[in-house]
């Protein structure tokens, strides 16, 4: 059996949504495999690559097949939706993800995909690194305020309660934000992201 298909068998994931990332250790998922502390070096060098790994498992699930009858920017937002919900399945995860994202394979197979959408689409050379990292900065920047920084947690609350003479805009801004669901927020921001991207700009 791989390492990620012990890792999936030891059910790594569920543990890191239950018990948080601090449980997730050497030691821990030995545990869970059933197998004594050291035997685990056999697989995994450190903890590290054993995160690194949490993060291949949780995003290979990722469809990175766009569908086919649709234009470059509806395609665009498929993969960048399909990664965000792989993510939010595990959101104890997320710190992870940020962390490794460019040592999984499983990432590197969706942004492979996102790049020949974007080449597709006409977009090369400069145009091309911007636009992915556009939607790379977009898509973590997302993830980091739903599940570490909730858009209607107590910062959000306290700027609907600022005293209506000092910041009305404000006030008023965060008062409707808090009626806004993360995913509508979410998907028109990505709209208005892809609408900005021009490969002839």
């Amino acid at each position: 059996m791989d390492q990620t298909a012990r890792l999936r068998h030891a059910h790594v994931l569920p543990r890191d949504d239950r018990d948080g990332l601090t449980a997730l250790s050497m030691r821990t998922v030995a545990t869970e495999l059933g197998m004594a502390h050291m035997s685990l070096y056999r697989y995994v060098a450190d903890r590290a690559e054993l995160e690194g790994l949490v993060v291949d498992l949780l995003l290979a699930r990722i469809d990175t097949t766009p569908p086919a009858r649709a234009p470059w920017t509806g395609k665009g937002a498929v993969l960048v939706e399909r990664a965000r919900d792989a993510v939010a399945e595990h959101p104890g995860a997320v710190p992870l993800t940020l962390t490794h994202r460019h040592a999984s394979p499983s990432l590197l197979r969706w942004t492979e995909s996102v790049l020949r959408v974007l080449t597709a689409a006409g977009f090369s050379g400069e145009r091309r690194v911007i636009a992915l990292r556009s939607l790379l900065a977009y898509l973590i920047g997302s993830i980091q305020l739903e599940h570490l920084g909730p858009l209607s947690g107590p910062g959000t609350a306290a700027m609907a309660a600022l005293p209506v003479d000092e910041q009305p805009l404000l006030r008023e801004t965060a008062g409707v934000a808090r009626t806004v669901p993360a995913d509508v927020e979410f998907r028109q921001g990505l709209e208005v992201l892809l609408r900005g991207l021009d490969p002839t700009a």
